[in-house]
């Protein structure tokens, strides 16, 4: 398993063999219902985006796939093709609404020279606030101000702010640290973009009529070098120092700095005394590195920023790094203090053109790349997606489903929808690591999945249907492909179909085949229709919850998991392990099961079960015989090698991942 963890196996595909799932059906219907919605409002001259914009481009096929799953998941009792298709355009209108022509062009003049960049990770939209009377404390708002205003009888000011996603605008309480930032010359004019977040809504009320932001302190005012104005701030205030410069006892007796450096990087540290705590490095224009450490409350800030960008620091706190709860080092850092203001210069966000493979272009059918042709003014052959200050290419918002065989260096956001082959824990690292083979009908490659403190995806096995979003790709020293997935990263998920109770109660995700004919097809979550011919083997063992694996106690008396390889005494719970014979009128498999699907089988929990008699427990199982259940089939003895393959070396070749009873 090691030494293919760097590497990645091709092999001529056969994508017809996969017109047989019908998840992936469906969702290739959704995107053609949306397409069709999206192409007919464009030429109908809808005020949103009609006549004179641009079209709507059809969505991504990873957006999609994530949004069925998500109601598949919210809906475990069963979903129909309406509420599917209901929440996708909902959630697709909710992404690309945009104001009316009037509100549009107003703003687009503002903007008249706004360069493309990445939008935040936890941008909310203004409308999206009036519609959930609601705004957590993280959100990001990327807005533009409409107007500057004081409240009639007070001096109190308040911003009207807009966005580019909205048809609607709200007011802002400005936080009185800001108010230097209004006025004849001040620089929160209409048109200057603002950053915003650490906000709370103050619903609306009898007196006021429509909600309100109250005031935060943290708000980023977005300069553009481009521009005169700007220009001139960032020459005439920031340009003075650099970080060598700094000299901690001026500081101590008044001095104040200003900088302007690029954020080289952003992340979490140990929390400190039970406080949070973000790190920013930066790198000034004389190739000096600092710290920028933001504090409890402060973290908030780091949502406002993306690596690239440069920061304009305004008289910051300059203090020394705290290394331990006792003592404090004597290299400097910067923290935000209670006189300090940052202005952003946001990184750009660059393109670049992607060839569409051989694959994506037998897969994909004529409409869809007429379609990406015409929203993105390009050949069918290529599409255009964003490209980082790395050269990493943003693969999310690709509108075309991503095969094995198209994994290549330097791709981010990828997703995939294959099967499991093997799953194993990465034994020679340090954090917990678990390589995972996945296979299409392209090939096979290994992702390295790491956690945080352990698995937590829940059941997953070989033979398993999965989807997983957000994997990176890199070329190792050795010039291998490594194929990477972070838990703790935006945008990461994974889903087992195989073991999704939606998948079963929803008649539009599924395809019902005989048992002859599961071993003729590959690559897929099979759903039949069977009944229970009869119980060959259970015991009772302990089952490790968070994994689905069973444990074993250890001579000291420890329970230990053999698939997560660390003690689990706390997390386990006892569970059916089943060897059942099941059959149709087409013929009879010998499959297994375990957990909560064996339990569905015989109906009753194992507590309860232990608890009869054992001639009791014998009329039970075979009371059984004949039972019409709905299951999901896979098959686990794919290639399988590895820790996960060997504790499943004596069960049958078939796994019952899902059951249903049948009235």
């Amino acid at each position: 398993m090691e030494s293919q963890s760097h590497s990645m196996i091709t092999r001529p595909s056969s994508l017809s063999q996969e017109d047989d799932d019908a998840f992936l059906g469906f969702v290739d219907y959704a995107i053609s219902i949306l397409s069709s919605s999206s192409s007919s409002s464009d030429v109908d001259g809808d005020d949103s985006g009609g006549r004179g914009g641009d079209p709507t481009p059809p969505p991504p096929w990873s957006w999609v796939t994530s949004r069925i799953l998500k109601s598949c998941v919210a809906y475990s009792s069963g979903v129909t093709a309406a509420i599917l298709l209901s929440d996708l355009f909902q959630a697709w209108n909710e992404q690309h609404t945009y104001m009316t022509s009037k509100k549009k062009l107003e703003l687009m003049n503002l903007l008249n020279t706004r360069q493309r960049r990445t939008r935040l990770p936890n941008t909310v939209t203004i409308d999206s606030i009036y519609e959930k009377n609601f705004l957590s404390l993280d959100s990001v708002l990327e807005v533009v101000v409409i107007d500057t205003f004081l409240l009639p009888g007070t001096n109190i000011y308040m911003l009207s702010l807009g966005d580019m996603w909205s048809s609607c605008t709200i007011d802002l309480y400005l936080h009185r640290r800001f108010y230097d930032y209004v006025g004849e010359h001040g620089i929160l004019k209409k048109g200057r973009e603002i950053f915003l977040t650490g906000c709370c809504l103050r619903s609306a009320t009898e007196g006021s009529g429509h909600p309100r932001l109250l005031p935060t302190e943290y708000l980023i005012v977005l300069l553009d070098e481009d521009k005169d104005e700007d220009a001139m701030l960032l020459g005439a205030q920031f340009c003075t120092y650099s970080f060598s410069s700094i000299s901690l006892e001026e500081a101590k007796n008044g001095a104040s700095y200003s900088f302007y450096a690029r954020i080289r990087s952003i992340e979490s540290l140990e929390p400190f005394r039970s406080i949070q705590r973000k790190q920013i490095s930066l790198v000034d224009n004389d190739d000096a590195k600092i710290k920028f450490l933001l504090w409890g409350e402060q973290v908030l800030v780091a949502n406002l920023l993306s690596v690239g960008s440069m920061l304009a620091l305004d008289r910051p706190f300059i203090a020394n790094i705290v290394d331990s709860d006792n003592e404090a080092s004597q290299e400097l850092c910067l923290e935000y203090g209670s006189a300090t203001q940052i202005y952003l210069v946001p990184v750009i966000q660059h393109e670049e053109q992607v060839i569409l493979t051989s694959t994506q272009m037998r897969s994909q059918g004529s409409r869809l790349l007429r379609v990406s042709n015409e929203s993105q003014g390009l050949n069918a052959s290529q599409v255009t997606l964003p490209r980082d200050s790395l050269g990493s290419i943003d693969f999310s918002k690709y509108p075309f489903r991503t095969y094995v065989i198209d994994l290549r260096d330097k791709m981010t956001g990828v997703s995939l929808y294959v099967t499991v082959t093997n799953i194993c824990r990465h034994e020679k690292m340090l954090d917990t690591v678990f390589c995972v083979a996945i296979e299409d009908l392209t090939g096979v490659a290994v992702a390295k999945l790491h956690f945080v403190e352990s698995w937590s995806l829940g059941r997953v096995g070989v033979g398993h249907t999965v989807y997983i979003s957000g994997l990176t790709c890199s070329m190792t020293s050795e010039k291998l492909l490594e194929v990477s997935w972070f838990e703790k990263e935006s945008g990461t998920s994974l889903v087992n179909l195989s073991c999704l109770p939606a998948l079963l109660t929803s008649s539009c995700l599924q395809k019902i085949v005989y048992l002859s004919d599961v071993s003729n097809l590959t690559n897929t979550t099979h759903i039949c229709h069977v009944h229970i011919e009869q119980i060959e083997h259970h015991n009772v063992q302990l089952l490790h919850v968070p994994c689905g694996c069973f444990a074993k106690e250890r001579s000291d008396g420890l329970v230990e998991c053999s698939f997560c390889q660390c003690d689990c005494n706390s997390r386990c719970m006892y569970s059916f392990q089943l060897h059942v014979t099941i059959a149709d009128e087409s013929g009879k498999v010998l499959a297994w099961c375990i957990g909560q699907t064996a339990a569905e089988l015989l109906q009753i929990s194992p507590d309860e079960f232990l608890v009869l008699p054992e001639d009791e427990q014998a009329m039970y199982l075979y009371s059984l015989q004949n039972e019409k259940f709905k299951v999901s089939l896979v098959n686990s003895k794919r290639h399988s090698v590895g820790s996960l393959a060997s504790s499943q070396e004596n069960l049958p070749e078939w796994e019952i991942t899902r059951a249903q009873k049948c009235e």
